[in-house]
């Protein structure tokens, strides 16, 4: 190997292992972001990607800057869930269950600080992630309705609400052990979601802009 090769072999070596670390930081969270909330201390997240704090604050400077990271990313990997639902199943409602079922796998429960007042919201890339995600989710659920498969009392802010609350256990809780139970439950909510409806719902649909304004 040629001296030029080798200097630019050390330089893109650090690069990868930095693209790496950053993934491992931003996995780590979304996991713990789940499990105890968006407060849970850097130093625990650092410990579980197996990195130092340094390199945690290296890639993310601060608390929100982290949230932030993992927000987009959730949001990003969530968005393709459903495009590719929407794509491979004919039946409206079989892409509606399989996006549901997908996006628990995603831990979509990393969503959770977009509802704190805290949290800023008017980042770019997160009023174009959120925008995409709204979208794909929406065409999941005006599909499934459309074609009569899907109850039509119903809203993509409920859908939404539903899946965060079944797949993310009370912060700090014993309950961590309870991923076993998320797909059966969320396959005893499709069943609510199904047409024809078997019950009269009280109050009214949840939308998406409720879930902004609650913000």
């Amino acid at each position: 190997m040629s001296p030029a090769a080798t200097a630019a072999r050390r330089t893109s070596r650090p690069r990868a292992d930095a693209l790496r670390n950053r993934e491992r930081i931003v996995s780590a969270a979304r996991e713990m972001f789940v499990e105890y909330g968006p407060e849970v201390p850097l130093d625990e997240i650092a410990r579980r990607a197996g990195v130092g704090n340094a390199t945690l604050y290296r890639h993310f400077p601060d608390r929100a800057v982290l949230v932030r990271a993992v927000v987009v990313f959730v949001m990003s990997r969530t968005t393709e869930r459903a495009t590719t639902a929407t794509a491979e199943e004919a039946d409206p409602f079989a892409a509606l269950r399989r996006f549901v079922h997908e996006a628990a796998d995603e831990r979509i429960g990393a969503l959770c600080p977009m509802l704190s007042g805290a949290f800023d919201s008017d980042h770019p890339d997160l009023h174009a992630g959120r925008e995409l995600l709204e979208e794909a989710v929406r065409g999941l659920v005006e599909r499934a309705q459309s074609a009569g498969r899907m109850r039509g009392d119903v809203a993509v802010g409920d859908l939404m609400v539903a899946l965060s609350q079944l797949t993310r256990p009370l912060p700090g809780t014993a309950c961590l052990n309870m991923d076993r139970f998320v797909h059966r439950h969320l396959q005893l909510f499709l069943d609510g979601l199904e047409a024809p409806a078997r019950s009269e719902l009280p109050g009214a649909a949840a939308t998406l802009e409720d879930l902004r304004s609650s913000s």
